[in-house]
Formats: C-alpha cells, sequence, structure tokens
C-alpha cells in the first residue's frame, strides 16, 4: 500500500514526532510501504513560513524539505488531471482549507491512502478517501 502524508504529519515527523499515532509510525518505519509527500505540502510549509505563522525550530523550509527523501519519503506532484478536476472533490461542511483539500484529491486520485491526524479528514471517507 502507498500512503501520502498531510502536512501536520509531515511536520511532526520531522519536527515532533512523539504527536504521531502509533499506527502512523508503524507506516512511516515500514520498509515494505511507499509514502510520498506532496509537492502542495512544501508550498503550504513555505508559504506559513514566509508569512511568521510557522516555525520550523531554526531550520528554513528548503533545509527542512531537502532531508525528506534521507527518511525514505518520495515526493509527489499533483498532475495536470488532478489540478483541472479538483472542482470535482465534494463539499464538506466546515471544511475549505484549500491545502487540505488539494491533498485529499491528490491522494483520492492517485489510489493512496492519506496518513493524517486531522479528525476533519474522515468526512472524506464516504467520497473513498483512505486515510489514517
Amino acid at each position: 500500500m502507498n500512503y501520502l502524508l498531510d502536512t501536520q504529519s509531515l511536520l511532526w515527523l520531522r519536527l515532533n514526532p512523539k504527536k504521531l499515532k502509533p499506527e502512523q509510525i508503524e507506516v512511516l518505519t515500514s520498509s515494505e510501504e511507499e509514502k510520498f509527500v506532496s509537492s502542495i505540502s512544501l508550498w503550504e510549509i513555505s508559504l506559513k513560513f514566509s508569512l511568521g505563522k510557522l516555525d520550523l525550530g531554526g531550520h528554513k523550509p528548503d533545509e527542512f524539505t531537502g532531508s525528506l527523501t534521507s527518511i525514505g519519503l518520495k515526493h509527489i506532484t499533483p498532475s495536470v488531471d488532478q489540478w483541472s478536476t479538483y472542482h470535482l472533490l465534494p463539499p464538506v461542511k466546515n471544511h475549505k482549507d484549500f491545502f487540505d483539500r488539494m491533498i485529499i484529491w491528490q491522494a483520492m486520485q492517485s489510489g493512496v491512502t492519506l496518513l493524517s491526524s486531522d479528525a476533519k479528514f474522515a468526512d472524506y471517507k464516504p467520497h473513498s478517501l483512505k486515510v489514517i
């Protein structure tokens, strides 16, 4: 099975792994699973850092993200089809965060399981999102 980390899980993995759930740690430490980080998360981290809304513990976004492959994470970027069909993602009450919704759509369209601790993501399960 393949997994896509949401931005929060990625930040916790790099800055505070104790916040991850045991089942998330199991996936992240498995050598049998492919784990991905979306370019959307990297953009979100860089944007929020530049606005002063994100503390990376003394690191800059490019330093932070440059080490992802060394811990077994692969980068993926939304395809043209994923960008152009984003409008098909069903609306979910009180969830308008573009970054979250695009990562959800990317996971759904790529057939991967989303690794997230965000309770709002479970609202997308009836729409075929697989989430841990």
